[in-house]
């Protein structure tokens, strides 16, 4: 993704039909990927951006390729961090630095990349109702999948749903359609009320943020890819794919914001439901003899929780995990009994071989 980059000096005024965004990308170490990402923003079709780069004290040449695109064009500049801060920190003092005129605030994370209608897609959305304060999109990866889907409309490109509605759909189905900050456009207003924007103690804080603010307002899905989300050994989901960090994550959204969306019966039955599959995953954890920092990870979250490591619990969970390993080859060798059997009865005639 090349583009020829011109001296721009320029600000950008918001008006009600074409509002400012503003773009953020916290960054440590994004050298390998930074460039196509910060060329994505250049290349939309939406002019009406201000872009922040925020530096975490990288080691590689993240802050020599944010200056370079910086020193040429007006409407982007780079911060850097005094001292590195943990990941989410580092996202909670990126969002401290949009611009005081901004209506809305678009994410994208440096291995990420934008296609080029997605903001003037996501502003679109976002206009057409006012009381929207988040709007997701689908993504593209790089195995070409497309994640994150919402329920679509027959009528329109873009699905919106209440706050309540929103929040109750992604808690009861268990169907996550928020996505990744990547794929959010935010309400700028709704970001400045809020300090810190992310919860420091969970690491799938982009969640549990969604739920907040669908507290206060209403929630809108753009029906098509609009990002491309890099999966790579380096990123954030990867790094926590060993802790299983996701199992507890949801349980803890659930717990602390199913009040606002369910009722107390459907919150019961939720949380039964979400702890037996938390306690499947430790199992497994257990089974596979995870360390220290597994067991001191999950300890910490089931306190955020409310609900302690139950090792009677935990046991159980195991002695099911086994049984059920235990009983897959029993099953896969009746299978394979059957499907002998039958054979042998169709080659010695005691059983019809099919269609010819």
């Amino acid at each position: 993704m090349q583009r020829t980059l011109h001296n721009v000096t320029c600000r950008n005024v918001s008006s009600p039909a074409t509002p400012l965004v503003s773009v953020i990308t916290p960054v440590y170490n994004g050298g390998e990927f930074l460039r196509e990402c910060i060329e994505s923003v250049l290349a939309q079709r939406y002019v009406h951006w201000q872009y922040t780069i925020l530096n975490n004290c990288s080691s590689d040449d993240t802050l020599a390729i944010a200056q370079s695109y910086a020193s040429q064009d007006g409407r982007i500049r780079v911060v850097n961090n005094g001292a590195f801060l943990p990941l989410i920190a580092n996202h909670n003092r990126a969002l401290t630095l949009i611009d005081p005129d901004s209506r809305y605030c678009k994410p994208v994370m440096a291995d990420d990349w934008l296609y080029p209608e997605c903001l003037e897609q996501l502003v679109h959305c976002a206009l057409a109702q006012p009381a929207v304060g988040l709007v997701c999109s689908s993504t593209h990866t790089g195995t070409d999948r497309l994640l994150f889907e919402c329920r679509p409309s027959p009528h329109s490109p873009f699905t919106y749903l209440s706050g309540r509605d929103a929040g109750r759909m992604a808690l009861l189905d268990e169907h996550y359609f928020f996505g990744s900050p990547t794929t959010m456009l935010l309400r700028s207003d709704l970001i400045r009320k809020r300090a810190p924007f992310y919860n420091p103690d969970n690491p799938q804080a982009d969640e549990e943020a969604c739920y907040d603010l669908l507290r206060e307002c209403d929630f809108a899905f753009v029906n098509r890819p609009l990002s491309y989300s890099r999966m790579h050994a380096g990123s954030h989901t990867a790094a926590n794919y060993h802790l299983f960090s996701l199992a507890s994550c949801h349980v803890l959204a659930l717990a602390k914001y199913g009040p606002a969306y369910l009722s107390p019966a459907e919150l019961q039955h939720c949380l039964e439901a979400r702890m037996r599959e938390y306690y499947a995953r430790l199992a497994l954890g257990a089974v596979e003899m995870r360390g220290a920092e597994f067991w001191e990870f999950h300890r910490r979250m089931l306190g955020l929780i409310g609900q302690p490591l139950s090792r009677v619990r935990l046991m159980g969970a195991i002695a099911v995990h086994v049984a059920r390993k235990l009983a897959a080859p029993r099953a896969l060798a009746r299978s394979v009994a059957a499907r002998v059997t039958g054979l042998s009865r169709r080659l010695t005639g005691r059983a019809p071989l099919g269609p010819q």
